[in-house]
């Protein structure tokens, strides 16, 4: 395993924020299930709670914990697209913490097509929170230099890598309607 995934992998469990390059932007990330470590990633961000974060996964095995009930047309539609650069919000399951949900009743999934995210989570054995490396209102940051400049100690561990070609961050579409909530 890559220094720099075990190192990130040691911080995620002992309940640290780590940054991570994505599709399109650097990411911030923790173990979705320790609050405490959510908390840091918000306080960080300066990121209103209720506002949720995503999860991402390495594979649909990963996020099918987290999914609700949902049609099997719905369902198929949203693996089609996976691993890739699309974020589906799903009907959230009983497993969904609130304070990832945020005031949503649904949750933000994506099966990450990035080699580094994807060995990321892989490595960690689970889904990771996934949301972009800013502060709240603020473009995010390309670059992992921007990232540790404005982040600093803060974060548990950086990995390195290069972002995957995307301009922006990833479309997110209603998993039932298929609609698009962010382009």
């Amino acid at each position: 395993m890559d220094a720099g995934i075990s190192a990130a992998v040691a911080a995620l469990r002992g309940g640290g924020v780590v940054a991570y390059p994505t599709e399109a932007v650097w990411g911030l990330g923790c173990d979705p299930h320790d609050e405490a470590a959510v908390r840091e990633l918000f306080r960080l961000k300066q990121r209103p709670a209720g506002v949720g974060v995503l999860l991402i996964g390495s594979s649909f095995a990963q996020l099918s914990g987290y999914v609700g009930t949902l049609p099997e047309a719905a369902l198929e539609r949203t693996r089609a697209s996976w691993p890739g650069a699309s974020t589906w919000v799903f009907p959230a399951s009983a497993r969904v913490p609130r304070w990832i949900r945020g005031d949503h009743a649904g949750v933000a999934l994506r099966v990450t097509a990035h080699p580094v995210a994807a060995a990321l989570c892989e490595a960690f054995g689970g889904a990771l929170v996934s949301t972009s490396a800013n502060r709240h209102g603020e473009p995010p940051m390309r670059d992992a230099a921007d990232v540790r400049a404005a982040f600093g100690a803060e974060l548990a561990a950086v990995v390195d890598g290069a972002l995957g070609g995307l301009d922006r961050p990833t479309p997110i579409r209603d998993a039932l309607s298929g609609e698009t909530l962010r382009a």
